[in-house]
């Protein structure tokens, strides 16, 4: 290669660098100023937060508010310990929030709401912007206010266009996605009757189902967290009158009923998060036996298999009165070892994204959002499908 040659080279790989970076939508922070008034502070007393990028064109006055997902806290330590964390304070949070996938403002990436307003919602309270609750023993002070959090932003976007949108969509990942189930009404009651609302929550449909050693470990988990931040009383009223223990409403499989506004679910069937915290939780495998097994669905055995398919076999069972009666309810549910998959470019809207009968993601919720089409889609089960982007914890 001559020297003109190789510096032309140079060049182009130079210029390809600069068109992946530029091509990044990176969207500043926004705190809420407001929200001290009614009490909405993150777990360690800061104001919450939200970054907004605005819409343009057709969709103008059209509004998609993402939660963002991390996890919880349902005991004093480990929420003292995310106190100090990004997912505790918008003091450790990064100021810009990269929005890709379903928040991408690329009509190739996202065709059916890149021209959107798009709001990323921070999450800073550990309990799925639903508690209302305060410790403070004297030395330590805890806000568990993620109800106010959600009320504050809402106080805040309402006079910025919200308030006159035409179409809206509430989702959100993992701890999000279950926020969305936890807050669509309450979403659809604030915006205009003639608002067209719809809600998704991608990786949120967390099961209550009993691990490998027969342990309620995540019904225990809900519970103590239900009960630390004060969530009860904003769970789903027609849930908690009808069900003995009403802190089980905080399972989407019980309250989904009672949820009236369209909604979609998106979802694997063998979602990682709940294969490895509450089917498989340490708690339950002390000798270390399913460790390949977490690594690398490859390196499982038959009988692993056997009690992974049973998993999914007890979502699509919790899933099936939505499936069959909801005439509005969308659902994506694939056969992916993975966990959230909307806000992702590759397995949101890419050449090589998930399918399932040769739709993507993207392309399922956009049918049903617009009911253009039909989109309730189940995967055959593990291994048929070849599309997936497995992921290793």
């Amino acid at each position: 290669m001559d020297l003109a040659a190789a510096i032309l080279l140079i060049l182009l790989n130079l210029a390809s660098w600069y068109t992946c970076s530029d091509s990044r939508l990176l969207v500043k922070m926004t705190l809420v100023h407001n929200a001290s008034k009614i009490g909405g502070f993150c777990l360690d007393g800061s104001l919450p937060a939200y970054h907004l990028h605005r819409g343009f064109g057709a969709g103008a006055r059209n509004w998609l508010l993402q939660f963002e997902g991390g996890g919880w806290c349902n005991d004093i330590q480990s929420c003292l310990e995310r106190a100090q964390t990004r997912r505790g304070s918008t003091l450790y949070m990064n100021k810009l929030e990269d929005f890709n996938g379903i928040l991408s403002n690329n009509a190739s990436l996202n065709p059916d709401f890149y021209n959107w307003n798009r709001v990323k919602l921070r999450y800073c309270d550990g309990g799925s912007f639903s508690g209302d609750a305060k410790f403070d023993n004297g030395t330590s002070v805890l806000y568990f206010r993620g109800k106010k959090i959600w009320e504050a932003i809402i106080l805040d976007l309402l006079p910025q266009g919200l308030m006159h949108a035409r179409k809206a969509l509430l989702s959100g990942c993992s701890a999000g996605g279950l926020s969305s189930f936890l807050h669509c009404e309450n979403f659809a009651r604030i915006l205009p009757r003639n608002t067209s609302v719809k809600c998704l929550s991608d990786a949120g449909f967390f099961m209550d189902e009993r691990d490998i050693a027969l342990n309620h470990t995540m019904r225990n988990f809900f519970e103590n967290l239900v009960s630390l931040q004060g969530i009860e009383e904003n769970l789903n009223k027609n849930c908690t009158s009808f069900l003995d223990n009403p802190k089980l409403c905080m399972f989407p499989q019980y309250f989904l009923r009672y949820i009236t506004a369209p909604f979609f679910i998106l979802n694997t069937a063998y979602d990682v998060y709940q294969f490895h915290h509450a089917l498989v939780p340490p708690s339950a495998d002390t000798t270390g036996h399913w460790n390949r097994c977490k690594l690398s669905i490859d390196s499982c055995n038959n009988r692993q298999l056997d009690i992974l398919q049973d998993f999914r076999q007890d979502m699509l069972v919790a899933l099936r009165s939505f499936h069959i009666y909801s005439r509005r309810g969308g659902m994506f549910i694939n056969s992916c070892f993975a966990h959230c998959q909307s806000e992702s470019q590759d397995t949101w809207f890419a050449r090589d994204s998930p399918q399932i009968y040769s739709k993507t993601i993207a392309e399922a919720v956009g049918d049903w959002y617009f009911s253009r089409n039909t989109s309730k889609l189940i995967d055959c089960a593990y291994p048929c499908d070849t599309s997936c982007h497995n992921i290793a914890a």
